[in-house]
């Protein structure tokens, strides 16, 4: 572009619009950046096209460069020697979604961007963010001083300098936040790998290993995410082009130096023996075919694909290469664990019964002894209990499952309540009488998440759902008794524990930061911080402030519920409100990111109220069993009281304008909210349940899903929660505006349930809109999929909860159909 060019679609004789629009004052300035024309070999290129001098704009400059450059009020750029590309950056913020045009007077040719993207038409649409806006403009070379005038016009725009101030969080935050997927400590405690994954702008996925040495906090990048079991090397393997099986290699971290463990690793998924002279690793056996045209199902689970597939475990021999098949037969067949004298695995197998009804999935947990191939039982056909690992000495087990294991020893429920079967548990057995099971947590309110006994120093440690927190533990196996151990964050996500010294690494994360990655000593139960990775990228970022909130309902209950105020939160003023619950089996976790992020909804201007009602885990047995048997009732009770509690406590939230939102079951009881009251101006509804019998029998897990939800109650006993408490059945007592977002490829809720019940709203001529994702299952993954279903959550709420249309009208408008 040259000369007198403005970027909107303009006539010239529009030009006075730099009188009329909004002038940047204040911009960043980075520069000059000589280049050079090329030789000009021959007149024309292959195509027939001549050089043109402006082609230098496309010379590759990173504009992020220019946040760092110098603040300039007059917007002057010299003249050079030489062919030069100057930037000059500012920032566009906006609180609602609009519209911008932006125009550039200047002599010489430039580009402009906004937020990295190169805009040609000057009009812009602008999502509520700070935006980066860069000009790249070029000069000639002896060319004499150029001045560069911008001016913007549109709706809520404020210009600011680029790089100073804060700005609020934003959907590409959420999408590109750095994540911790790994924090894996070696057997001595002197050295850990962290692995790290983020998604980058695009879409591009990027994940890197490090390797850290605790001594001094030094990292370094590997390939590794491993240790050996006892010896503090961790392992890599490799496959060259032609070779047959892997080769594993054992690394010094200290030295690097290399040692090849073996060139013949059948298999690169494996868990190598304490002993560190095997491995034991899988093969799955294909299931028979059937013809893909017209073929038999031959049970409900029939339907998920690699189901007829079987799976069993072999030993491979490090020093010899040898391989054995330990077990065999049409059951699938797992290792749980080692012992540490590399003598006997840990077992269990699996089997599956569509005519017991619940449960429908059973496990047998054994003992393998390696030398003489006898097997021994430790329980069969448990359809509560899963899998289990070793004590140190090998003479007990530990194992996980939910209350009913083992006869129900474990259970901690009113009379007359069934159990929530993902409210997990811990059982001790000891192996000279397996018949003999001590339930250890069963007057622990927490549910279980993870745990490791630590051959460091004989502990049992338990991560475990507290509420709406995650949190750590450690349980004296000898004296059964079970502590908390302070954590400097709400929730620990993942950790490891060394197994020969007094170190636990973990990172976690809170409702106010992202991920941290830490350190704990075992014996002094100190933390100790080594990494905060989002800290960088959320300096500059005003976050809203969360507080705790609590609602006791009439039946004496507190209801555990936090809030999120907006940024440059002003109490004297009223906010319209956004409520999200899940309202199933799991607490709505104060995770900092997620899918429905609430710091990306308060920067919105929203306040937002997260309520965890009866039925959640994390709250002890007799609270996770009331989301049983229930489908809604009293969950929403907590909901709508919670919401009016919290309105009457707060004068601030405009108690008028509230939204509410939740996913999968949680889209459940949105659907089923508009059917019990009217407190909500908006709902929103991803991937939710409108008929409890369509769902149970069509999706993947329905019915195994309803072995909690419903437990021992089906379509043709118990109508009056299949069929009244589905919000389908209950269509014509809805009236708030109700949006339905689906994949169409969601195989746990079938695309189904939002049709059918938009159908019904449609018929009844009630606000309602369905937006389906093409191609995308319960959660919607793809990058760009995702921030146009983001952007329609928040279009609708802006249409009703902010009186204004304009963005769901420029996403999906008018059509006259």
């Amino acid at each position: 572009m040259k000369k007198i060019l403005f970027l909107s679609a303009m006539a010239l004789a529009s030009m006075p619009v730099l009188a009329d629009g909004t002038d940047v004052t204040t911009f960043k300035y980075a520069g000059p950046y000589a280049v050079s024309r090329p030789v000009l070999m021959d007149s024309v290129d292959v195509n027939s096209a001549q050089y043109r001098k402006s082609s230098l704009l496309s010379t590759p400059l990173d504009l992020k460069t220019v946040e760092n450059g110098k603040t300039v009020t007059q917007a002057i750029i010299a003249g050079q020697p030489t062919d030069a590309i100057h930037l000059l950056g500012f920032t566009l913020s906006n609180s609602i979604y609009t519209t911008a045009d932006i125009s550039v007077k200047c002599s010489g040719d430039y580009n402009l961007y906004v937020d990295g993207k190169q805009i040609t038409g000057g009009h812009v649409t602008l999502s509520p963010a700070v935006h980066k806006v860069v000009l790249k403009c070029l000069t000639e070379s002896g060319a004499a001083a150029d001045t560069v005038s911008v001016s913007y016009e549109g709706k809520n725009l404020t210009a600011g300098t680029l790089g100073e101030g804060k700005r609020t969080y934003t959907i590409d935050d959420v999408l590109e936040q750095k994540l911790y997927t790994a924090a894996n400590v070696s057997p001595d405690g002197r050295w850990m790998i962290s692995s790290t994954y983020q998604m980058q702008q695009g879409g591009a996925e990027k994940r890197e290993n490090f390797l850290w040495n605790l001594a001094n906090g030094t990292r370094q990048k590997i390939q590794s995410t491993r240790w050996m079991p006892r010896t503090s090397k961790y392992l890599i393997s490799r496959k060259e082009s032609g070779q047959t099986g892997y080769t594993l290699v054992a690394v010094d971290p200290a030295t690097q130096q290399e040692t090849v463990l073996t060139e013949m690793l059948p298999n690169n998924s494996f868990t190598m023996s304490p002993t560190e002279d095997f491995v034991i690793y899988s093969e799955v056996t294909e299931g028979p075919k059937e013809k893909k045209d017209v073929y038999e199902v031959v049970t409900p689970d029939d339907r998920q694909p690699g189901w007829r597939n079987r799976t069993n475990i072999f030993k491979f021999d490090l020093k010899t290469g040898m391989v054995q098949q330990l077990t065999y037969g049409y059951h699938n067949v797992y290792l749980n664990d080692i012992s540490n004298d590399g003598k006997k695995l840990l077992i269990s197998s699996t089997r599956y019964d569509a005519s017991k009804m619940r449960p429908t999935d059973f496990t047998s947990l054994y003992v393998l002894d390696l030398t003489t191939m006898k097997l021994d039982t430790i329980f069969t056909d448990d359809g509560f209990a899963s899998g289990g690992q070793f004590s140190p000495d090998g003479k007990q087990v530990l194992v996980q499952g939910s209350p009913e294991a083992f006869g129900g020893i474990g259970l901690n429920i009113a009379e007359g309540q069934t159990a929530s079967m993902y409210d997990y548990q811990l059982f001790l057995i000891n192996l000279d009488n397996p018949s003999r099971v001590i339930p250890l947590t069963k007057d622990f309110n927490p549910s279980v998440s993870s745990a490791v006994w630590s051959n460091s120093d004989g502990q049992i440690y338990v991560s475990a759902e507290d509420k709406d927190c995650k949190n750590l533990f450690r349980i004296n196996p000898k004296t059964l008794k079970i502590s908390k151990i302070a954590i400097p964050e709400d929730m620990i996500d993942r950790w490891t524990v060394s197994s020969a010294s007094p170190v636990l690494a973990w990172y976690g994360e809170s409702a106010v930061n992202g991920n941290r990655l830490y350190t704990l000593n075992t014996k002094s139960l100190k933390n100790t911080l080594l990494e905060d990775i989002s800290k960088n990228d959320l300096s500059n970022v005003e976050l809203g402030e969360c507080h705790p909130f609590t609602w006791v309902n009439p039946e004496g209950d507190s209801i555990c519920c936090r809030y999120y105020l907006p940024p440059h939160f002003d109490s004297s003023k009223q906010y319209p409100m956004i409520v999200n619950y899940y309202g199933g089996c799991s607490p709505t976790s104060r995770s900092f990111g997620g899918r429905y992020s609430s710091q990306a909804y308060s920067a919105l201007g929203y306040i937002v109220l997260i309520v965890n009602p009866r039925g959640a885990t994390g709250f002890g047995q007799k609270w996770s069993a009331a989301h049983v048997n229930t489908a809604g009732q009293g969950v929403a009770e907590d909901i709508i009281g919670a919401t009016k509690a919290f309105c009457a406590e707060h004068s601030y939230v405009n108690a008028k304008k509230i939204g509410c939102i939740g996913a999968s079951y949680g889209g459940f009881m949105t659907q089923y909210l508009q059917t019990v009251t009217d407190i909500f101006a908006a709902a929103v509804s991803h991937a939710g349940i409108s008929d409890h019998t369509s769902y149970w029998g069509e999706g993947y897990w329905g019915y195994s899903y309803s072995q909690t939800s419903m437990a021992n109650s089906y379509p043709w006993t118990r109508k009056d929660l299949y069929v009244d408490q589905s919000p389908l059945f209950r269509a014509d007592k809805i009236h708030t505006p109700l949006l339905f977002v689906h994949g169409t490829g969601d195989t746990n809720v079938p695309v189904g349930e939002s049709i059918q019940m938009y159908t019904a709203l449609k018929l009844l001529n009630r606000p309602t809109a369905m937006v389906l994702v093409e191609g995308e299952n319960h959660w919607i993954m793809d990058y760009q999929k995702r921030i146009k279903w983001q952007n329609t959550i928040w279009a609708w709420f802006a249409r009703y909860l902010q009186d204004d249309s304009s963005w769901w009208d420029s996403m999906y408008g008018h059509k006259d159909l």
